[in-house]
């Protein structure tokens, strides 16, 4: 039986095995009866049974193969850009390392404390003063008060002007006016 992360036992092998069950056990049914014509209402809602249960099962494999197919091409896919991220990190590496040396010198100009810094680098990564004061175990009143002595000392106005003093100038480059 097939289990899914989410819910536990996947319900559609239950909805097969008793679908199969009853396409086999309408058939035999059929046949031990040895019906003497086949318009019958007996003989027609057993074949209708059968047949609905036939119809239900080539629904679910159909539906099945959808779904692998459609699996198959999202891990596909998500393979491809894991691919490209990693070239991208690799690409990018040394650049970043740069940018976040000169962030570091520039925090250290302002005169920021160890605290403040890590709360400045936080807001420049873009999490709310909540996801700093959780994942830096401080409250979130703590978060603020750094976040205000940052923007104070940067003579900057808010998160706006801080992301944008840092990460204004790395928008990429404008193309070159075709001759």
């Amino acid at each position: 039986m097939e289990f899914r992360d989410d819910d536990g036992p996947d319900p559609r092998w239950l909805l097969a095995l008793i679908m199969s069950l009853g396409v086999v056990g309408g058939t035999i049914d059929l046949i031990l009866d040895k019906p003497t014509s086949l318009l019958t209402g007996h003989v027609l809602f057993e074949l209708t049974f059968v047949l609905l249960g036939l119809l239900t099962m080539a629904y679910l494999v159909r539906g099945w193969m959808t779904a692998r197919t459609s699996l198959a091409e999202a891990r596909r896919s998500e393979a491809e850009r894991q691919g490209e991220r990693d070239a991208w990190r690799v690409r990018a590496e040394e650049s970043l390392r740069g940018l976040g040396e000169e962030v570091a010198r520039q925090f250290e100009g302002w005169g920021l404390t160890p605290a403040e810094r890590e709360t400045a680098l936080m807001l420049l990564k873009g999490f709310s003063l909540k996801q700093i004061a959780a994942l830096s175990g401080r409250s979130e009143r703590t978060v603020r008060q750094h976040a205000v002595a940052v923007y104070g000392k940067s003579g900057l106005a808010g998160r706006a002007e801080l992301s944008g003093f840092f990460l204004g100038d790395l928008l990429l480059p404008a193309p070159a006016p075709r001759a």
